[in-house]
């Protein structure tokens, strides 16, 4: 089968489990419903945007009497299915549990693909999104945001978004000499900007005071509380990313053979490490922003995906997208459905870990 029809092949497989793994997850909850009603529920949530207008609020700088001019978008829907269906199971369904399940998806979907152009790109088993630090900047600029209101002009989101691209750029820019960028180079700045910024977090943290509890909560990943406006910010970003990412698969491929022989098969190698290593930190940034930092999804969705497809990455990059959004859908409802929640980011640690183990011991995990 060609290469075209195996990815279309295994994405529309991995899109049916997905839609089903986003129909058992609405239809559990402290109101158990039935999985028909929970998926016309879920067809009739279903939004087109109709409009996009451009909107320019104001924000108070912190210490300063001047206001910060801030530009939006206000974005306007139609919604074409209108399937019958009871008006508490729609209300539960498209107001309470699809945002919740919707943006566990965006963030899978972004966190799958960024695994696996970091694992490519580095051409390490081990590397995962935060491996230059993105995740740690996140952090920073999350627990900045909480630990101490009023000294940022943006909320916690926000400064995380900026916080995890500011950090990229600057490992970017300490591991480029001379308009090159190694590999080895890149990944040694990642790992010594990570343990700067994890002393960052930990003083922050210590002087958090009574927001102690809520910057740690953000630190291991939730998804408790998600808005459709989480969706809205992290939706175009990831999608966009993934596209662009995808355009590239086949010069990924490439760079596994090394830089030298990418060069000689026509390759702009310098060009496209930039290009893979900008889009997966910002496809990185916009899902840790909104949910915290979520360990493991990047690192295993990959490595399983590599084992079952093979490591063309025409095909690898959107079934480890999709599985990655089907794996933390399915993880964050076992975290809800205990007597009592915990942050999805332990739930994905304590089933990545073990079974990351298990491909250790029967050596699956080699070079790619």
């Amino acid at each position: 089968m060609r290469t075209g029809a195996r990815a279309a092949a295994w994405s529309a497989a991995l899109t049916a489990l997905l839609a089903a793994v986003v129909v058992v997850s609405a239809a559990i909850g402290p109101v158990t419903l039935d999985y028909v009603v929970v998926a016309k529920a879920a067809v009739n949530a279903v939004a087109v945007p109709s409009s996009l207008d451009l909107t320019v609020s104001s924000t108070p700088l912190p210490y300063l009497p001047a206001s910060v001019p801030v530009p939006g978008l206000d974005v306007s829907y139609v919604r074409p299915f209108s399937l019958s269906t009871p008006e508490t199971a729609q209300r539960i369904v498209g107001q309470l549990r699809l945002p919740r399940i919707v943006l566990g998806a965006v963030v899978g979907f972004a966190l799958g693909a960024a695994g696996t152009v970091m694992q490519g790109f580095f051409r390490n088993p081990m590397a995962d999104p935060s491996i230059i630090g993105v995740s740690s900047g996140a952090a920073v600029g999350a627990v900045a945001a909480i630990a101490v209101p009023g000294m940022l002009p943006v909320g916690p989101r926000t400064a995380a978004f900026a916080g995890a691209l500011a950090t990229a750029f600057l490992v970017y820019a300490i591991a480029t000499e001379g308009g090159r960028t190694p590999v080895a180079t890149l990944l040694l700045a990642g790992v010594a900007v990570q343990t700067f910024l994890g002393a960052v977090i930990s003083y922050l943290l210590v002087m958090s005071g009574r927001q102690l509890r809520e910057a740690v909560y953000w630190l291991m990943g939730n998804l408790r509380a998600s808005t459709w406006g989480e969706v809205e910010f992290a939706l175009p970003v990831v999608l966009a990313g993934f596209l662009v990412l995808l355009a590239f698969a086949r010069d990924l491929n490439v760079l596994l053979l090394g830089e030298t022989d990418a060069t000689h098969l026509g390759v702009e190698v310098e060009r496209t490490k930039r290009l893979l290593l900008g889009l997966a930190s910002v496809v990185t940034a916009a899902s840790v922003a909104v949910v915290g930092v979520v360990g493991f999804v990047g690192l295993i969705v990959p490595h399983m995906l590599r084992l079952i497809v093979g490591p063309d990455h025409r095909i690898l990059l959107p079934t480890s997208a999709l599985a990655g959004a089907s794996f933390l859908v399915a993880t964050d409802t076992l975290a809800r459905s205990g007597p009592a929640e915990v942050p999805v980011g332990i739930v994905t640690a304590a089933l990545g870990a073990p079974f990351f183990l298990f491909l250790l011991r029967r050596r699956e995990v080699t070079a790619l």
